[in-house]
C-alpha cells in the first residue's frame, strides 16, 4: 500500500476555508497576484494582448476558485443538453494532466489519459461530443471548428482570456463558496468575487435537497441557479457489472478520491449509509494497483474520473459512481432555453450563410 500524504491538502484546506493566521503572512503575496490578474485583463481589455474569435458561438465553463466544484460535469451536461436541441458542440480542453505536445489532440474514449487528461478522457465518454485538448484554447477551439462543431463549450477556460467568448459561466461550491475570500495563494480565489457579477450564469453546486443556500443567494439576484450532483448506481472497474448504492449501506468501504474536493465524495457515500475510510490523494494523480492496496478485502470505490485512470488495472471489488447533474425543480430550464435560442442568435451573426434555424 503508497501511504498517502495529506498533510500539505488539510494545511491549505485550513489556510483557504478555516481561521488560519497563515492568511495574514501570505497577504502580501495575494495582493501582488492580485495586481498581476488586474493588470493582465486590463492588457486583453485594452487590446494590447489579443484575443481570438473563432467562427462558431463559444461558451465558457470555468470558477474563480482553485479546487473541485463540479465544472465537468457540468460541461458534460451542457454538451449532451445542446445536442439534444441540435447543436453541435464541441468541448475544448487544457488536457491537465497530459503532455499533447505542439498540436490539438482529439480524445476519444480509447485515448491514454497520461497523454491528454483524465477529465478530458471522461468528458469524451460521458457527452457523446468530439473533445480537442491543448493549452492553447484557441488552437483547440479552431480544431474543434474545422471538425464540424457549430459551437465550442471551453472547460476550465474562465481566465484564459485569448479566447473571445460569448456566454460566460461560473461555476462555485456552495459549501465551499469562496472561503476566506482572499487571492492566492493566501486564498482560493482565481480572480476576485466581484468578477461573480460579469459572468453571464452562476451555478452553485449544493449538497442533497436542501437549496436554500445563503451563500447562492448572496451571489446575485437573477443570474444564479443551485444544481447538485447525483448518484447513479456503483459500476464495477473492470466489468459490466452495477449495483445500487443501497448495497453498500452500514459496511466500511475505502473511498478512493484523487479530485480537487474529495471530502464531498466522501459525504455522498456516508449519505448513503457506507462506513468510509477515506482514501484522498492529490487532484489528477495516476492511481496504481499499490495505491489500492489497502491490506484488506474491504470494497473499494471511486469517483468515476479516478475510474478512467484505472481502467488497465486488475483490482478486486473496486467499484467507482457516475454522477449525473440535477436542478431542483424547473431551476435549469428557463435560463437553459434562453441560453440555446442565444446561440442561435449567435450562430446567425457569426456564419449567417451557413445558419438554418432550428
Amino acid at each position: 500500500m503508497v501511504k498517502e500524504n495529506s498533510s500539505d491538502r488539510d494545511w491549505l484546506q485550513k489556510l483557504w476555508y478555516e481561521k488560519s493566521p497563515w492568511r495574514f503572512v501570505l497577504f502580501p503575496l495575494s495582493v501582488i497576484f492580485s495586481a498581476l490578474v488586474a493588470l493582465r485583463r486590463n492588457l486583453y481589455s485594452r487590446g494590447v494582448l489579443k484575443s481570438h474569435r473563432v467562427p462558431v458561438p463559444v461558451v465558457v465553463v470555468g470558477n474563480i476558485s482553485v479546487g473541485g466544484t463540479g465544472k465537468t460535469p457540468i460541461s458534460i451536461w451542457l454538451a449532451i443538453e445542446l445536442q439534444v436541441r441540435d447543436h453541435k458542440p464541441a468541448i475544448v480542453s487544457r488536457g491537465y494532466g497530459g503532455v499533447v505536445g505542439p498540436k490539438p489532440v482529439k480524445v476519444t474514449a480509447e485515448s491514454d489519459p497520461d497523454q491528454v487528461g483524465d477529465e478530458a478522457v471522461l468528458m469524451a465518454i460521458r457527452s457523446r461530443c468530439p473533445v480537442f485538448v491543448h493549452p492553447d484554447r484557441v488552437a483547440a477551439a479552431r480544431a474543434a471548428v474545422e471538425s464540424g462543431a457549430d459551437l465550442v463549450i471551453a472547460d476550465d477556460g474562465l481566465q484564459h482570456y485569448r479566447l473571445v467568448r460569448d456566454f460566460e459561466i461560473a461555476v462555485m461550491d456552495g459549501v465551499r463558496g469562496t472561503g476566506n475570500g482572499l487571492m492566492l495563494p493566501a486564498g482560493p480565489l482565481r480572480e476576485p468575487v466581484q468578477r461573480l457579477k460579469e459572468v453571464d450564469r452562476v451555478l452553485v453546486q449544493t449538497e442533497g435537497q436542501d437549496v436554500d443556500v445563503p451563500y447562492l443567494r448572496r451571489l446575485s439576484d437573477r443570474n444564479s441557479s443551485a444544481f447538485s450532483l447525483l448518484p447513479k448506481h456503483m459500476r464495477e472497474l473492470n466489468g459490466k457489472r452495477t449495483r445500487s448504492l443501497g448495497d453498500f449501506s452500514g459496511k466500511p468501504v475505502h473511498a478512493v478520491a484523487a479530485i480537487g474536493n474529495p471530502r464531498r465524495f466522501f459525504r455522498m457515500l456516508e449519505s448513503h449509509g457506507m462506513r468510509v475510510i477515506p482514501r484522498a490523494y492529490r487532484d489528477h494523480l495516476k492511481l496504481t494497483a499499490q495505491h489500492l492496496d489497502f491490506g484488506d478485502e474491504l470494497p473499494i470505490i471511486m469517483t468515476e474520473k479516478d475510474a478512467v485512470k484505472c481502467a488497465g488495472l486488475t483490482v478486486r471489488n473496486c467499484w467507482y459512481v457516475p454522477v449525473t447533474v440535477k436542478f431542483p425543480n424547473a431551476g435549469r430550464s428557463n435560463w437553459l432555453e434562453d441560453l440555446h435560442r442565444f446561440l442561435e442568435k449567435r450562430k446567425a451573426e457569426l456564419c449567417p450563410g451557413n445558419h438554418s434555424s432550428s
